[in-house]
């Protein structure tokens, strides 16, 4: 890879600066393109950006940015919150101690004008660019895994479902924000969903991403994902703080063809939110949907409750009625949870191990 270092002022990046949904986000005459398909959104905090801006007015250096060299212009591989932050300034998006761009002196505007940025401009082929990539973020704000996905995986296909799925304000978050963890600007839909629809085709995210790259658009994963959130709210339809965060579209994998009764689902709903046994509510609907008791974290004896147990067994376990140390026994429910047992001395008998896990099998 040949990298050459060279001094750009900003009045020249700035020049032809644009910020669009249509267009994108270009720079330097229209000539740089500042949000590549494979950068993140604008992720820097107010006092992030201030500083950068303060930085510039005192005449500081910031850090080295990387162009890479196209074909018919520049994309900007490092170096994108800073570039932002300065073209939003200069543009009067936003001010910096109360003062914008358009309140400073005409001294001080051109003393920003001719401040000069280092970058250094890389030429190369496909795959020196992305090791290359990889390797200067670094450091600064973290790559997300999906970030990194996004740098090797470019094109029509990703430039789509990133409007969908990762800007602010985008249409998954508008429909599903109650149910999503994470923001959308850091690739945390974009990653959730292409989980579940990877998911859905039996093979690995990665692999999803390559058979797709050159789709002309996410028309079907859009589709997938509010089919996935229409069955959520079509069997679940009252909403509550914990369906936040559940991977729902790998439940709606594997039993979007069951016949759920949503008036049976919520009075279940409401009967495990006020059990005191059940000490992970969120685990709720996921129990629902898949019957598996793990997703519940019912509340298991105190070890005060098994030691005095233990004693008035006199160490012996009631099924194979052999003695055992403590530490070779273990707690049970006499009468199962699942069948209206609830985690209290009267209800616990100490097994050996492997009766108790007899017992848990059947």
């Amino acid at each position: 890879m040949d990298i050459k270092m060279h001094e750009i002022p900003i009045s020249e990046v700035f020049e032809g600066y644009i910020d669009s949904d249509d267009e994108g986000v270009v720079g330097y005459g229209g000539k740089l393109n500042i949000r590549p398909a494979f950068q993140r959104e604008f992720v820097y905090k107010d006092k992030q950006r201030d500083e950068v801006i303060n930085t510039v007015r005192k005449g500081f250096p910031l850090n080295v940015m990387y162009w890479v060299k196209t074909e018919d212009g520049y994309e900007l591989m490092d170096g994108q919150q800073r570039t932002l932050s300065i073209c939003q300034y200069l543009n009067g998006d936003f001010s910096v101690n109360y003062q914008y761009f358009h309140n400073l002196t005409e001294s001080e505007k051109q003393q920003i004008r001719d401040y000069k940025l280092m970058v250094y401009i890389c030429e190369g082929n496909d795959k020196e660019k992305l090791d290359w990539f990889k390797i200067i973020n670094i450091a600064g704000e973290q790559l997300t895994e999906q970030e990194l996905r996004n740098a090797i995986y470019t094109g029509t296909w990703l430039a789509d479902a990133k409007k969908r799925f990762s800007k602010s304000q985008c249409p998954a978050y508008n429909i599903a924000s109650n149910y999503m963890s994470g923001t959308p600007i850091r690739q945390d839909y974009l990653q959730t969903i292409l989980s579940w629809v990877s998911d859905r085709d039996g093979i690995a995210l990665e692999e999803y991403m390559a058979k797709h790259q050159h789709d002309a658009d996410a028309h079907e994963e859009w589709l997938y994902f509010k089919s996935v959130i229409d069955w959520v709210e079509a069997i679940f339809p009252k909403y509550r703080k914990e369906m936040k965060g559940i991977q729902w579209g790998l439940y709606y994998n594997r039993f979007k063809d069951k016949n759920f009764i949503p008036t049976d689902l919520e009075n279940d709903v409401k009967r495990l939110m006020m059990d005191d046994d059940v000490t992970k509510k969120s685990g709720i609907y996921e129990y629902l949907i898949d019957g598996e008791e793990k997703h519940l974290s019912i509340r298991a004896f105190t070890a005060s409750q098994m030691r005095t147990q233990y004693e008035k067994q006199g160490g012996m376990c009631p099924k194979c009625l052999q003695h055992y140390e403590l530490n070779e026994m273990e707690g049970d429910h006499i009468t199962p949870w699942c069948e209206g047992g609830h985690t209290t001395p009267e209800n616990l008998q100490m097994l050996c191990k492997n009766c108790n896990r007899r017992k848990s099998a059947k």
